[in-house]
């Protein structure tokens, strides 16, 4: 089994399917995305002819939502899907803020007046710029320096009080979640754990069960019941003394010359707690940037060999790469053929600077 190629497949990197990047979340089940343009790119290149705009356009259309369902981080989630994720894992992440919030002195009534000056300012639909709830906050007596506004919007966000909406300009705005998504049914606890498990294993896989822990930020023991509900669905392969699961129709294989482009955060490089089997370890401070922060990558074959940085200039979108070790011309061959593509996107002309 070869497990950086087999994800390649099943994330739908090397196989993009999908014409929509709402059916690519969905798949997915959550995809990161504090560095919100890198998130664009990390669905636009699962979809077949995607661009910068049609992905932006499913947040429009209210198909997917940008909130904080896990791990205390921003993802992409699909629209149905929200409502159902929010309590079942934001309770660990909420307690585990406790200290940070104790530090900043924000009490469940700071939150709860938050919570109503924020109701106020975006009932009937409206989408609020986040710099204009902050000073709508700070107006109010609500003091959002020193990231009490970050906190303060992380916890409404967890609660399900508020999501991201669409983009105005430049900057996030920032909504009900209750006005600006639709109804969707609840589901027990033991069956949001299994729908996580099957959306994880089925997108993700192959993968272990505490790999599906550090993803969704569960208890290892929840985790396992997780998988343990599905497990009649998908096929164990163990090896090097570990257990990995995926998808009965999962695809084993992908190209082994073709080159790939990955934005920071992208669920190929951070949806596992154990990376060797994509990354040699001898390479993993030249991606890890600190503070948790994962370089945009360059894969080839299923293995990251690089990382790389864009500058967009004179209407062209020039792409650097840093490689951790020497490719032939066909690599060059693969990173200059995927950055067209990532410009095409972008709707920019791209080059590889090689120097």
């Amino acid at each position: 089994m070869d497990i950086g190629r087999s994800r390649l497949a099943n994330q739908h990197i090397s196989r993009p399917a999908f014409t929509d990047a709402a059916d690519v979340v969905r798949w997915l089940g959550a995809v990161q995305a504090q560095d919100y343009l890198g998130a664009l790119w990390a669905l636009g290149l699962r979809c077949k002819r995607a661009t910068e705009a049609s992905v932006e356009d499913a947040v429009a259309q209210r198909a997917i939502v940008r909130t904080w369902p896990m791990r205390g981080t921003l993802h992409f989630v699909a629209a149905e899907d929200a409502r159902w994720m929010l309590p079942l894992l934001t309770p660990r992440v909420i307690t585990s803020a406790g200290s940070r919030h104790r530090q900043l002195e924000l009490d469940n009534a700071v939150f709860a007046r938050s919570a109503r000056v924020a109701e106020r300012a975006m009932e009937g639909g409206k989408c609020v710029r986040r710099d204009a709830l902050y000073a709508i906050w700070n107006e109010a007596g609500i003091a959002t320096h020193d990231s009490r506004g970050l906190h303060i919007l992380g916890y409404l966000a967890q609660t399900g009080l508020i999501c991201f909406g669409p983009r105005a300009g430049k900057q996030h705005t920032v909504t009900l979640l209750d006005e600006w998504l639709p109804a969707a049914p609840a589901l027990t606890r033991a069956e949001a754990l299994g729908a996580l498990a099957r959306r994880y294993y089925a997108s993700h896989g192959p993968a272990t069960v505490h790999d599906f822990a550090w993803w969704s930020g569960l208890t290892v023991t929840d985790a396992r019941a997780g998988l343990e509900s599905v497990a009649g669905e998908l096929e164990r392969v163990d090896k090097d003394g570990r257990a990995f699961w995926h998808s009965r129709t999962s695809i084993s294989r992908s190209g082994a010359g073709v080159a790939y482009l990955l934005p920071a955060w992208d669920e190929y490089t951070v949806a596992y707690r154990d990376r060797t089997d994509v990354l040699d370890p001898k390479y993993a401070a030249r991606v890890n940037a600190g503070g948790g922060v994962l370089k945009p990558v360059i894969v080839v074959g299923g293995e990251v060999v690089g990382s790389w940085q864009r500058t967009i200039a004179k209407g062209r979108a020039v792409i650097k790469p840093t490689l951790f070790k020497r490719l032939d011309r066909a690599g060059w061959d693969a990173i200059e053929k995927t950055a067209i593509n990532y410009g095409r996107f972008l709707g920019l002309a791209a080059e590889v600077a090689r120097g």
